[in-house]
């Protein structure tokens, strides 16, 4: 009896062996953006979304930049880089008017006023 039970573990052995050999498993190098898990940050899609816009396109063709360069350029930077990138497009004024834009309408307007409109 006890032989037989030796032989009916070793076969049970024998078999789980022979099943479970057939599994594999691959081993090789991935990519950053893969061991990241695929994700773009919301500061990069922004920025890369930014260099879409086709104002943007023809004013780096203009300063002698290849667009599609300066997008790979944006994939390959750290994190901390796109959030300050990002930071910078974000704080820029929309229509690249400063302050005395300002000050030149109140001007004009003001001398408008008193020629035109105090009499």
């Amino acid at each position: 009896m006890n032989l037989g039970l030796k032989k009916t573990t070793c076969r049970a052995l024998v078999i789980s062996v022979l099943a479970l050999s057939f599994q594999s498993a691959n081993a090789g190098m991935i990519g950053a953006e893969q061991a990241a898990g695929g994700t773009m940050s919301a500061e990069r899609a922004m920025v890369l979304g930014t260099l879409d816009r086709a104002e943007v396109v023809a004013q780096m063709q203009l300063a002698g930049v290849d667009p599609i360069a300066a997008r790979e350029r944006v994939k390959t930077m750290s994190e901390a880089e796109v959030q300050t990138l990002a930071q910078d497009i974000q704080a820029a004024p929309a229509g690249a008017s400063s302050g005395w834009a300002i000050v030149a309408v109140i001007l004009i307007a003001a001398l408008i006023w008193y020629y035109v409109i105090r009499k």
